[in-house]
């Protein structure tokens, strides 16, 4: 497998940095850039060196995201609603948050974007169906539906302007797998981390859709569109194996048991 370079951008922006992952990603991403622009609207720690910025940004906010875009070399986009909600939220933050980005992106010349897709675009998929990328989206939920948003619009973004982006359709990334589902869909830090570096430097990616996931042992997901960013991921999901199944066995047709998705196909109307 090809080395990840190490040679840092000046300045990465990665929204969402208040969440779970924002979090551990910023704290993995400081060797690979001279300064880490970090944003979200929810609060987040203060800035601990002159390498980072802390920028409280509303994504849904049009003229501050552009403020928010000006001299970053790259985006990594992991900001929005991370779970299924009502429509409306998920509009704003999600759906109008990530045209405003790309809408940026354009407008300073930004080339690179990392987009934080979801498992969620193709949710409806069953369980006992191996997939790669070139499969129709079928989302499960609000949620997954602005993802599949999110990659039509990086495709737009590359066909237009040349903007190019991977999108990431994250598994689960946890500390740890924490169901039967999570077995096949877990994604370590590290695996993410080594990823997300390949999704930044590889050359003449387009736009490139790659799953998110370790070498999990029961993997749904097929990568070979993807196989130029020279993704091998190193963890796998067994260490976590014999808590899980300890666990009581779902019934059989619980989605969790039947849907890519899991849970998410089963959550909702909201506005009954």
């Amino acid at each position: 497998m090809s080395e990840v370079s190490s040679s840092p951008f000046h300045r990465l922006l990665l929204t969402g940095a208040a969440g779970g992952l924002g979090k551990e990603l910023r704290q993995r991403l400081k060797p690979h850039a001279e300064i880490l622009r970090l944003s979200d609207i929810a609060p987040m720690a203060a800035a601990e060196s002159p390498a980072e910025e802390v920028v409280t940004c509303d994504l849904a906010d049009k003229a501050g995201v552009h403020a928010l875009v000006e001299g970053v070399d790259a985006i990594l986009h992991f900001g929005g609603i991370s779970t299924e909600h009502a429509f409306e939220p998920i509009l704003e933050a999600n759906i109008r948050g990530t045209f405003n980005l790309y809408e940026a992106a354009r407008r300073h010349g930004v080339k690179r974007v990392v987009f934080a897709s979801s498992n969620h675009v193709i949710g409806f998929y069953r369980q006992d169906q191996r997939i790669d990328a070139s499969v129709p989206q079928r989302p499960d939920s609000y949620y997954g539906l602005s993802k599949a948003f999110g990659e039509d619009l990086a495709t737009f973004y590359f066909d237009r302007y040349g903007i190019e982006t991977v999108s990431i359709r994250i598994g689960s990334s946890f500390p740890e797998a924490q169901n039967r589902r999570m077995l096949a869909t877990w994604l370590s830090y590290e695996d993410l981390t080594d990823l997300i570096l390949r999704s930044l430097t590889t050359p003449d990616v387009g736009h490139t859709i790659v799953y998110g996931a370790s070498d999990n042992r029961d993997s749904w997901w097929d990568n070979r569109l993807a196989a130029h960013l020279g993704f091998q991921p190193k963890d796998n999901s067994e260490q976590f194996r014999a808590k899980v199944e300890a666990q009581p066995l779902p019934a059989a047709d619980d989605p969790s048991m039947v849907y890519q998705g899991g849970a998410f196909v089963a959550t909702g109307p909201f506005d009954d």
